[in-house]
């Protein structure tokens, strides 16, 4: 049997994330930060004239999202922004690692963020 490589654990503490410059972003009438994301490609072409799709999708953020949104500057360590969001919101930011290295995971995934500093996959 064939042994798959073991790809290395990444601490996503340590990782420094950068906003995407594609990412348009502003503040609502409730103060909260809003994402606007351009609908690309051929698919979202077609879905904007024929069915009156929106070019943009806006995503609104939550209040620890909010918060956190501003201070990505590619600069400051996710540790160090989890350090800012327990001093803003104390205990009703707990479980705070978990829940902020998620919300990374999330914001890389849809390729709203970068990681400056993440390392390679090996191929």
């Amino acid at each position: 049997m064939r042994r798959r490589k073991e790809e290395p654990q990444i601490n996503y503490l340590d990782l420094i994330p950068e906003r995407s410059p594609e990412i348009r972003w502003s503040t609502d009438f409730k103060k909260r930060v809003v994402l606007e994301i351009e609908n690309t490609g051929l698919f979202n072409r077609i879905a904007q004239k024929v069915f009156g799709k929106p070019r943009y999708t806006k995503v609104h953020l939550d209040a620890q999202g909010t918060h956190l949104w501003p201070l990505i500057d590619g600069k400051k360590t996710v540790m160090e922004l989890a350090a800012l969001q327990k001093e803003r919101f104390g205990e009703e930011a707990e479980p705070l690692y978990p829940r902020i290295v998620k919300y990374f995971q999330i914001l890389e995934s849809y390729q709203f963020i970068r990681f400056v500093n993440k390392p390679e996959k090996n191929n």
